[in-house]
């Protein structure tokens, strides 16, 4: 995520190398920026729904630190069918790919949480041998490189593939079934909800491959997903297109994004061996808004020297009341199967602990963590449903 002004407002991004157009999907009266030139079009994208409306502006003004641009191009979704803000537990605006990295070296530091900004006219590149780069491809301004995948578990063979790599997608890998002979669900995987996209909500089989490689680097076990025709057939425009690579992948790297050149340049980092989990629940939970929570406040009565006069007879305590708003979260989908579902959760439950921890004390990737730790952990959960608390306990289940 990061911070760009748009007409001198500042929004929040996901900066996207999976997308060709700066596109705003969440914007209430308080974040309202002036838009010119605006005209009525439709946008399609991955997911099984129609095209959705949007206005297009021109002559845009956008601001990131010291850079500013002009005359640029802005998409208006008028409804937020991505919903990123309730998934992320923070307020998202948009997605910003191309517009903002086509005239610029970007600098990822995953670990770090860092981009650097640098002027390709001026940039050199230190000699680097732990580094590799890839050259890319443009289509419809989306940057796509050859990599290798082994879908053999028992032999070596590697399969040729090209891959959009789409640094807004959050998962590893993303293979489309039957772009080629050899690309086939495996026999152990599970259905599951991938994300949402303009088009709708994306279905696919989540499983796991032996290999994946990208120049002289091996990622061996990653996850990884297969989308059927049905909620890829716009991105299957471009044939040789086999999939995407995600944020599980290049999370592992500190990534230099060279629009002009048309190259990457990839240097593993201290995650590169970690092993690649995901959420084995069942549950999709989302960010649900504020609400008002009572919180009591105990003061231990001290005696005249200052000393407290906690299991003595005569102790005493002072108790004040204070009413702040804390965060909340509820359960969007249960999957069908799931350890979730067999313990009786549904959509719609309000999450009030995890664990023993109150949810209002976690964010959402402190959920997701819960969720994707080891196999086999039990999982205790409050939720409140219909104004009821309940609770509920299930364990973690390894499918794949």
């Amino acid at each position: 995520m990061i911070p760009v002004e748009v007409n001198g407002k500042k929004l929040s991004f996901i900066l996207d190398t999976g997308v060709n157009k700066t596109i705003l999907f969440n914007l209430s009266q308080n974040d309202s920026i002036n838009l010119l030139n605006t005209t009525k079009v439709s946008l399609r994208g991955l997911g099984v729904g129609e095209s959705v409306s949007a206005l297009v502006s021109e002559k845009n003004t956008f601001k990131l630190g010291s850079l500013e641009s002009k005359n640029e191009v802005i998409y208006v979704i008028l409804k937020d069918y991505f919903d990123l803000s309730s998934k992320m537990g923070t307020t998202i605006h948009g997605i910003i790919g191309y517009d903002l990295l086509k005239n610029l070296i970007a600098e990822v530091n995953y670990k770090s949480k860092k981009i650097i900004f640098y002027n390709p006219k001026k940039y050199r590149y230190k000699r680097c041998k732990k580094c590799e780069t890839v050259p890319f491809v443009f289509y419809r301004k989306k940057p796509f490189i050859n990599a290798k995948v082994s879908l053999d578990t028992i032999g070596e063979k590697l399969v040729d593939v090209k891959l959009l790599v789409d640094s807004g997608g959050s998962d590893a890998i993303w293979l489309f079934e039957n772009s080629k002979e050899e690309i086939k669900t495996p026999k152990r995987f599970f259905n599951d909800i991938l994300g949402e996209g303009i088009s709708g909500v994306i279905f696919g089989n989540r499983s796991r491959i032996s290999k994946f490689k990208l120049g002289r680097f091996e990622i061996t076990n990653p996850t990884a997903s297969f989308l059927d025709s049905s909620s890829t057939h716009n991105a299957r425009k471009f044939k040789v297109r086999n999939g995407s690579i995600g944020g599980g992948i290049l999370k592992k790297f500190k990534v230099w994004i060279d629009y002009p050149n048309k190259k990457f340049t990839f240097k593993k980092n201290g995650s590169f061996k970690n092993g690649f989990n995901y959420n084995m629940s069942g549950l999709d939970v989302v960010y649900n808004g504020k609400e008002l929570v009572e919180e009591q406040k105990i003061t231990k009565l001290t005696d005249p020297y200052g000393q407290n006069l906690y299991n003595k007879s005569s102790v005493l305590f002072v108790t004040s009341y204070s009413f702040i708003f804390k965060h909340t979260y509820k359960i969007k989908y249960v999957l069908e199967n799931s350890p979730a579902h067999y313990a009786g959760l549904l959509k719609e439950d309000i999450i009030v602990k995890i664990n023993g921890t109150l949810a209002s004390e976690l964010t959402i990737g402190d959920i997701n963590e819960r969720f994707q730790e080891k196999d086999k952990k039990k999982i205790k959960i409050t939720i409140r449903r219909n104004g009821v608390l309940m609770k509920f306990e299930f364990r973690l289940e390894k499918k794949i």
